[in-house]
């Protein structure tokens, strides 16, 4: 009756050493860390990137207890401080030679102590969020305004250049507010205006205007403006990724907050002047014609100076471009970048998309430069770098291509790079935040011992009022607790405040399971069941309530889970995980304990679940039927 099969206890022991695998990482702390990554887009870090870190080192003469690349840094373990410091001038030294122009940035950081072999599994300490590790908060607002206007002034080319290609004369196209007004001589040419609109620019929607004198008036369709304010915010926190890969943080947070603004909490980062300089920091494209005169090609080989009007960048793997200084397109004219393969070669390549002024001036240069190439240098703190110097191939439009030697990552970079090198829409930051560590570690300890003596004291009691069941529910508890550390470390969750918060109250409803049991047992007690038939009938019939009151608790937690935000958020994500382990370890590990314990006696006297209070028999007077 009280029996579990095999298989049940093997799910128990497999669960039990998942468990403690994957939590063991956040028992071992932190340890001094150097931090390697890159200072530009285009800069890559990665095998050759650590094996210059190692030499550095070497040179040196100071040991790393571990290296490692992760996520796009290199980053070496030292035993000490001193160590850590030396490490870091030594890395600085072989690797920055011009300070003023980093290709890398060389931070100091703090990195789990857990031995090689549970980083060979994968096994990793849960992240800390800015509340525990101290750290630096932004809360930036987008200016959608701007966003769109950008966006209409774009549009507003569009039509000019598709009523040009139609030989359609009007009377002239203007921005008024957030929309286009397109001024007309007579209704006849406004209905052919209308129908190019309607036909060519779908994201807008063409209405007649109130005034004396024909006009159409072009908005946003409410599709199309939602489309617009997504993709500016997007493209914002895409690039802020990438400029806070600069500050060497592990565990960044950029985040959407409502319908336009971004949070940024940069963990470990006490230096708010470079964190405001790196987010706000412009970046822009440019197109060039390459200079191929013989002067020009002979600058390129190292054999000649560069020719007067020319410039001399260097490409990604170092070698040298001579581009012409006159600009041709900016990247203020490309409205989108996206990868794929060429169809005929099945090569992949980069698509690319000019707004109507940009098409007409690639148009217009393409025809004159066939056969010739065109760089794309990207400039950032006042350095440009050739992203790339393709073969201008025939005639160019709005839609082109870049195509070469490229592989999938590399075609993958350069769009991400030609998308995203700068800001879509202004921001501002309008919240400001600095957390010290010192105030970060005492949250850690207070949080710590929230939970140890909220444990300590729902053990006692139970192994007080409840006996042996106590002990059980006690056991279960605390695989329970150790459960979901294990499976918040598993998903990398960060840890907040309250998420520590919503760990203790998990502790809590899961042992509110184990006392519906008790006392679903003891009432069978006192019903006369036997000890074996008492604690089958508790558990079963002790289960629907528990699914009844958890599932209303996660629907609970689900909701805060869907429309909460920031610390609310990190509450929500712990008391649902919380609500999943307590029902797993209180009703089928707990019962798994009970089972090995009494399971195997057939004759069962007496159950160690406390006092079982049984009513006392009522007298009954002679001559009177009970």
């Amino acid at each position: 009756m009280n029996r579990y099969p095999l298989w049940k206890y093997a799910v128990i022991v497999v669960a039990l050493l998942v468990a403690v695998i994957y939590a063991l990482p956040n028992l071992f702390g932190e340890a001094p860390a150097v931090q390697v990554s890159a200072a530009k887009t285009t800069v890559k870090v990665d095998l050759s990137t650590q094996e210059r870190v190692e030499q550095a080192l070497k040179s040196a003469g100071v040991e790393p207890t571990l290296m490692s690349l992760d996520a796009g840094s290199v980053r070496a373990r030292f035993a000490t401080t001193d160590d850590q410091l030396k490490a870091k001038d030594a890395i600085e030294r072989a690797m920055i030679p011009d300070a003023a122009d980093a290709s890398y940035i060389v931070a100091l950081n703090l990195v789990s102590r857990s031995p090689a072999w549970l980083t060979a599994l994968h096994a990793k300490p849960m992240y800390l969020g800015l509340d525990l590790r101290g750290g630096v908060h932004f809360m930036l607002q987008v200016d959608m305004s701007a966003a769109l206007t950008k966006r209409l002034d774009t549009l507003a080319s569009d039509i000019r250049l598709a009523l040009r290609e139609k030989d359609i004369r009007h009377g002239g196209i203007s921005r008024e507010g957030q929309n286009i007004e397109i001024r007309t001589r007579d209704a006849a040419m406004q209905e052919a205006v209308r129908r190019i609109i309607t036909d060519q620019l779908t994201d807008l929607q063409p209405t007649p205007g109130t005034g004396s004198e024909p006009t159409l008036v072009a908005s946003f369709k409410p599709e199309a403006l939602r489309k617009v304010q997504d993709q500016a915010l997007k493209q914002n926190i895409t690039t802020l990724h990438n400029r806070v890969n600069e500050l060497g943080v592990a565990e960044p947070v950029i985040q959407q907050q409502g319908a336009d603004r971004v949070v940024v909490q940069l963990p470990g980062v006490q230096d708010v002047a470079k964190a405001k300089d790196i987010l706000g920091r412009t970046a822009t494209l440019e197109m060039r014609l390459v200079d191929e005169s013989a002067e020009g090609l002979a600058a390129e080989g190292g054999r000649g100076p560069v020719p007067f009007g020319s410039e001399r960048f260097l490409q990604p793997d170092g070698r040298a471009v001579i581009v012409k200084r006159q600009v041709i397109l900016t990247g203020d004219s490309l409205t989108d970048a996206q990868p794929g393969f060429d169809s005929q070669t099945q090569q992949p390549k980069v698509d690319l998309t000019v707004d109507a002024k940009g098409g007409r001036i690639m148009r217009d240069t393409s025809r004159e430069n066939v056969k010739k190439r065109m760089a794309i240098v990207l400039f950032e703190k006042g350095k440009g770098q050739v992203l790339t110097a393709p073969v201008i191939q025939s005639e160019l439009g709005n839609r082109f291509q870049i195509s070469g030697s490229m592989t999938i990552p590399e075609a993958n970079d350069l769009a991400l790079l030609l998308r995203a090198g700068s800001l879509a829409a202004p921001m501002e930051i309008i919240e400001e935040r600095t957390i010290g560590p010192s105030l970060g570690a005492d949250n850690i300890s207070k949080g710590f011992h929230s939970v140890m003596w909220g444990f300590v004291v729902i053990a006692l009691f139970m192994s007080a009022y409840y006996m042996l069941f106590g002990v059980f529910s006690a056991i279960a508890l605390s695989f329970n607790l150790l459960l979901l550390v294990a499976i918040l470390s598993m998903l990398q969750a960060t840890l907040t405040l309250p998420g520590m918060a919503a760990m203790a109250l998990a502790l809590g409803m899961a042992i509110d399971a184990n006392v519906l049991i008790a006392e679903r047992v003891r009432e069978e007690l006192r019903a006369g069941a036997s000890g074996q038939a008492a604690i089958h009938a508790g558990y079963d019939r002790a289960w629907a309530t528990i699914l009844d009151s958890n599932v209303t608790s996660l629907i609970a937690g689900l909701a805060l889970l869907a429309f909460g935000s920031g610390p609310v958020r990190g509450f929500a994500v712990v008391h649902c995980l919380g609500i999943v382990t307590s029902m797993f370890s209180a009703v089928f590990f707990s019962r798994g304990l009970v089972n090995l314990w009494y399971g195997n006696k057939k004759k069962l006297k007496t159950v160690s679940i406390g006092t079982v209070w049984k009513p006392e028999p009522t007298a009954v007077e002679p001559g009177k039927i009970a």
